[in-house]
């Protein structure tokens, strides 16, 4: 939302500073986000005169310009532009200029042997149009040495506030006054409307025709003004509109985006010569078309609110008009139109239309209804003061829902909800500059609700007001009561474990990616999802239409978009919801991670020492176990099943699980046939664990660290390379160590597996290696190969293994 700060004044009266208001502004709510102040950025620019120009000796294409600034003697500057000439006024920098439009200082230079000591300015390098033909030539009464940014009016700082979708009064230049007066910036000046007296009947009538479905329009109101002159719109109208990005066309069209901006009440006029018989608000239908205002075809369906005529569709209501019955240069005979629109209507429209337009903006946040009818008298009284001609009667179809909202607002809810105590007094000031009635003297009082604040429907909703308007700031710092045990932690476990899991994925070489919950039907479908309890009502657009199944489709897709433009080695990772259903408990905390080309977890890229190897799913295992570790699971606990979900290659994949009821996840190397339906070229390694299903570790009775415990004993490590069929998987093996003597083996590792010249065909080699640690005395060399022994035979009875010869 755009206004200048002299728009602002005209309904409010402060001699606030500019810096006061845009700090009070973000203060209560109204967050400013850019200040545009041409004044200040167009401050060294002056109105200059060419004294003379005289063609460069040692140049075709310049000319040596003296050029009187008001300050004494004449400056040279050489100039290139085509139209500079003796006796032309234009606007001159001096060196030391910052100009906006091309990013540079000025500087003396000398340009081919004759000084230049300033600039004589096009539009375009002052960044005030795209003019960059010529330098800009002023009428012959501008003052010679007068600021040119106060000459042409383009002093006026532009404020753009970021709004909040609930503060659909603020969206007027008027509400924003209002919160700055309620904030003591200064006066609201509130300008009393009064209604318009028709001079005859208005022959055109309007019918709400919506049948039985429910109706799209509550109320709209029309009046004909007759004998109208339209042509362009006062330089004020102009200014502001130029200022805050809206380009002037007419007077008539001119004074509706005026009202939209000023007082948050879209309007539409039509040409009531190109109006044919009466207008009806119904649905569209099937096969109509409408060419709007933006020179686009819209197709419309019964979905959409429409205003049509005898001959068609007029206008897409609450959106955009029509080309054919807009205004222009020949209008003389105008209906102004204001109606109240479904705001679930019009915002479903205007996305499926892909209309960006003022009006929807406003129709779908919601628009103050009691202002429907004095916002036609007020458009009609700038029609007959800037265009002249006679109005007719209102015709209103309709009744708008004024609605009558009293909250009982007990005035120990500040402390209570806000921790601050306001007065009586200064809440009811506070509530009563908002529009808000109160009544009441006691400590509870009675609060109506005004017709604009649609958002207010509540106890908290008051304390809200109350606070942003006094300031947060007021609110006393509290500090924590101090307690001899300690504080109980403020994350809950969930939180704590999507911290630790991002933390270790960012230690991994991973980088953080944040995508959007909803994806396309198609990519729900091959992750597991697409159920229809997923799918949105509503959806932002086609291919975000289902909640997502899996992270992955969306990291799947910014690796793609990043090789797409040229970086091809990406590691990314994401932890967020995932829905498996339209239940609480169908809804998961994941953490996804995925590697593409060269991203290795020991640099990224090609490497003088490894070469160009790229990630695997080993890469990508290792991510995963270090997920589980930092999140607390008993990582030496979890089981490594082989093959994964469809979306996994087969033999290039597997699971992570505590037991088969007990899955936390999977990893591996992404299917071909899902890369292919994805469009995305791969291979690319990925993983995805569920945080939420890894079990809480056991509470411990005291926060003491346990004590070091180290074996006062040499440790001895001892190879086996045991001869097993192809089917054996290696676990098997380490886990048939393990169980020869938990208390002495600390630890059973895999360092080789071995097919070829040698083994027997079906056969494999692995070698692992078992450390033994003695906790009570020195391990004498029996015991060692008994030991050993034990782990033979226990590893030849589950597993069928022999010693490798």
């Amino acid at each position: 939302m755009k206004f200048t700060l002299s728009w602002l004044k005209d309904h409010l009266d402060t001699d606030a500073s500019l810096e006061a208001i845009v700090d009070k502004l973000t203060m209560i709510g109204l967050e400013v986000e850019e200040v545009e102040d041409k004044g200040k950025l167009l401050a060294p620019f002056v109105v200059a005169h060419v004294v003379s120009a005289v063609q460069h000796p040692n140049a075709d294409r310049l000319r040596v310009c003296m050029v009187d600034t008001g300050t004494g003697a004449p400056v040279q500057v050489v100039c290139g532009a085509p139209n500079a000439r003796t006796g032309l006024k234009g606007v001159f920098a001096p060196a030391g200029t910052f100009i906006p439009g091309k990013k540079i200082t000025l500087s003396v230079g000398t340009i081919r042997g004759v000084e230049s000591h300033g600039m004589l300015c096009s539009g375009d390098e002052l960044g005030i149009s795209d003019d960059h033909d010529g330098i800009i030539e002023l009428p012959a009464d501008a003052p010679v040495g007068a600021p040119y940014a106060a000459w042409a009016k383009l002093d006026d700082p532009v404020i753009d506030i970021n709004l909040t979708p609930n503060r659909s009064d603020c969206t007027g230049v008027s509400g924003i006054a209002r919160d700055l007066a309620a904030a003591d910036v200064g006066t609201l000046l509130s300008k009393p409307i009064h209604p318009v007296k028709g001079a005859f009947p208005c022959p055109v009538s309007v019918t709400l025709d919506f049948g039985d479905t429910p109706s799209l329009c509550p109320a709209f109101g029309l009046r004909l003004v007759r004998g109208v002159k339209n042509g362009p719109s006062p330089e004020w109208m102009q200014r502001r509109l130029l200022a805050i990005g809206l380009r002037p066309i007419n007077a008539l069209v001119d004074i509706t985006n005026f009202l939209t901006f000023d007082r948050a009440r879209p309007l539409h006029v039509f040409d009531a010569a190109k109006v044919h018989g009466n207008l009806t608000v119904r649905r569209g239908r099937a096969g109509e078309e409408l060419l709007a205002l933006d020179g686009k075809t819209y197709a419309l369906d019964e979905s959409m609110c429409v205003i049509a005529d005898e001959t068609g569709v007029e206008s897409l209501a609450g959106i955009m008009g029509g080309e054919a019955s807009g205004c222009d240069e020949g209008t003389t005979d105008v209906l102004i139109e204001s109606a109240l629109w479904d705001e679930i209507a019009i915002a479903r429209t205007g996305r499926r239309l892909g209309i960006t337009s003022d009006a929807r903006y406003r129709f779908e946040r919601g628009v103050d209804p009691a202002f429907m009818l004095p916002g036609l008298d007020l458009a009609t009284h700038l029609v007959m003061e800037l265009c002249g001609g006679t109005p007719s009667d209102l015709v209103v179809a309709g009744t708008p829902p004024i609605p009558d909202k009293v909250i009982d607002f007990p005035l120990d809810a500040l402390p209570r909800l806000a921790g601050l105590d306001v007065g009586l007094a200064e809440t009811k000031r506070v509530l009563t500059r908002l529009g808000f009635f109160v009544a009441g003297q006691a400590k509870q009082l009675k609060v109506a609700v005004p017709s604009w604040r649609p958002d207010v429907d509540g106890v908290a909703d008051l304390v809200e007001e109350v606070v942003r308007i006094v300031g947060v700031d007021r609110v006393p710092l509290t500090p924590f009561e101090r307690e001899d045990r300690g504080r109980k932690p403020v994350l809950t476990p969930i939180q704590s474990r999507t911290r630790r899991a991002k933390r270790a994925l960012a230690a991994r070489g991973l980088t953080e990616a944040v995508t959007w919950s909803f994806i396309s039907k198609k990519e729900a479908e091959l992750f597991g999802g697409g159920q229809p309890e997923l799918a949105l009502a509503n959806p932002i657009a086609a291919e975000l239409s289902d909640m997502r199944p899996s992270l992955l489709p969306g990291l799947i897709a910014s690796a793609q978009r990043n090789a797409d433009r040229g970086f091809p080695d990406v590691a990314l990772f994401e932890v967020g919801q995932i829905f498996r259903g339209d239940r609480p408990e169908d809804q998961f905390i994941a953490a996804a991670g995925l590697r593409r080309g060269l991203a290795r977890p020991n640099g990224i890229g090609r490497q003088w020492r490894t070469g160009a190897q790229p990630a695997d799913a080993f890469d990508i295992e290792g991510d995963a176990l270090a997920v589980l570790a930092a999140a607390g699971a008993p990582v030496q606990s979890v089981q490594i099943q082989p093959g994964g979900p469809a979306w996994l290659h087969p033999g290039r994949s597997g699971t992570l699980q505590m037991g088969p009821k007990l899955v936390f996840g999977h990893f591996g190397e992404l299917h071909p046939r899902l890369l292919e339906a994805l469009d995305v070229a791969g291979p690319l390694v990925a993983f995805e664990l569920i945080l939420d299903r890894i079990p809480e570790p056991k509470a411990r009775t005291t926060r003491a660290k346990p004590p070091l415990d180290l074996a006062a004993f040499q440790p001895v490590s001892r190879d086996f390379a045991f001869i097993v069929d192809h089917a054996v998987k290696a676990a098997d093996i380490v886990r048939a160590a393990q169980s020869v003597d938990r208390k002495l083996i600390a630890g059973v590792t895999v360092f080789d597996v071995y097919e070829g010249k040698g083994i027997d065909p079906g056969k494999k080699s692995i070698a692992v290696a078992v450390m033994l640690q003695p906790r009570e005395k020195t391990l004498t060399d029996e015991e060692i190969e008994a030991v050993a022994g034990k782990i033979v035979g226990e590893v030849g009875k589950r597993t069928g293994g022999v010693l490798r010869a």
